[in-house]
């Protein structure tokens, strides 16, 4: 899919998800409707969800796909190296990234966007895998740093 394709997919998904998570600001629910919209939008995604930051812990959150590590140790793998780095981290093959976490084997690329509350602090992070290598680019990250954001707006 070429950038402009995605870039349509996405604002017609970002809409589309609007239109489901305004209708309440529990951020539980609102990040539950997103994995599961972008889960099943994009044949590409392998796994997409959240993982909580809890007392400088990692907790598996709203997910879609198979079972998750339920916890990530700390400063190892690609949530935490976002969360280290405060940006979103695009991983083209995680087999050459250091200290990954293979929760499934499958897995060969992966995309991960921290979330922030309302006072800019890092709450979370929305974690997405693909089985393809190079699945992720600039188009993702930025499409999903917008749908990531719309957690805390209000309705």
């Amino acid at each position: 899919m070429n950038a402009e394709m995605k870039n349509t997919r996405y604002k017609r998904i970002t809409k589309q998800i609007e239109d489901l998570i305004f209708k309440t600001e529990d951020p539980f629910a609102r990040m539950s409707t997103i994995a599961a919209v972008l889960h099943h939008k994009f044949d590409y995604y392998f796994w997409t969800g959240f993982y909580r930051l809890v007392n400088d812990e990692l907790i598996a959150c709203c997910y879609q796909g198979n079972i998750a590590c339920l916890v990530l140790p700390q400063n190892t793998g690609v949530c935490w190296e976002a969360i280290n780095r405060k940006e979103t981290v695009i991983i083209s093959d995680v087999n050459q990234f250091p200290n990954h976490i293979a929760c499934d084997s499958r897995s060969k690329s992966e995309i991960v966007v921290p979330m922030k509350n309302r006072v800019g602090e890092i709450t979370a992070v929305l974690d997405v895998d693909s089985k393809e290598l190079n699945s992720f680019d600039k188009v993702d990250a930025e499409n999903l740093e917008k749908i990531v954001a719309l957690i805390y707006q209000k309705c």
